[in-house]
């Protein structure tokens, strides 16, 4: 049986008094909550938001880790450095890193192994753009990032991976893929998994969906039998949004 695990991604959003002040209210309406639950703030907040959450049932992550554990890398925060704040997760490949900050296959593929070696929890985002989906590789183009993306990764490793699919299409636009859409990509790279791994790793896995989850939404899509929780966007950066995500069931 998987546990429901619901992030929140904050992105580049809040000051450390806004956080503080969201992560609080966060964990208190979330303390008996059913589910797994994970914020994660900016690198500038993290330390912040470490102090609140701190005893709670709300991990801390990180938002990406650099490639490299220390050395001259200006402007990278490493896996040592996150490690000392205590952040339990860190978020890799996400669509934003890999079209926007140009990371491909590869560089995710060395942070993946860089975080697992060194303890960390690591969400590997996965999801096509708007154009690959329109010409029928939606499919083909996850299933290379899920590949790529966890090469030379052990088995006894793979407990503490989960998978996002987001497709980049939905991410911040409104659109959302239909609970079926989504559900069979999840079945799909869950059956990737089970080629790489075998069918006990494919069942245990936890694949998450984000692209414009909401309140709305939540629901209906934790539903399908393959979605096993969501990485929440937009909708994470305020209780009364997120809560009842986190709290859909």
């Amino acid at each position: 049986m998987r546990d429901y695990y619901i992030a929140g991604n904050w992105k580049m959003h809040k000051t450390r008094a806004e956080a503080a002040e969201l992560a609080r209210s966060l964990a208190g309406q979330l303390k008996d909550g059913k589910h797994r639950y994970l914020v994660a703030p900016s690198f500038t907040l993290i330390e912040t938001v470490a102090a609140v959450v701190k005893g709670t049932n709300i991990r801390l992550g990180a938002q990406n880790a650099a490639s490299e554990e220390q050395g001259a890398h200006t402007g990278e925060v490493s896996v040592l450095q996150l490690k000392d704040l205590g952040v339990e997760t860190v978020i890799l490949g996400h669509s934003e890193r890999r079209h926007t900050y140009k990371e491909d296959d590869a560089l995710i593929n060395r942070k993946v192994r860089l975080a697992l070696r060194h303890g960390f929890e690591v969400i590997l985002c996965v999801g096509e753009l708007l154009e690959e989906r329109e010409a029928g590789r939606a499919e083909a183009v996850c299933e290379a990032q899920t590949v790529k993306g966890l090469e030379g990764v052990a088995a006894a490793d793979l407990g503490r991976v989960v998978i996002a699919y987001e497709p980049v299409w939905a991410i911040g636009t409104g659109k959302t893929a239909t609970p079926e859409d989504a559900d069979a990509i999840h079945a799909y790279i869950r059956g990737v998994i089970g080629k790489l791994y075998g069918p006990d790793a494919a069942g245990r896995i936890i694949i998450q969906y984000g692209g414009s989850v909401k309140p709305e939404n939540a629901a209906q899509l934790m539903a399908k039998e393959n979605i096993d929780g969501a990485l929440v966007g937009g909708a994470a950066l305020k209780t009364e949004t997120f809560v009842p995500i986190a709290k859909f069931s």
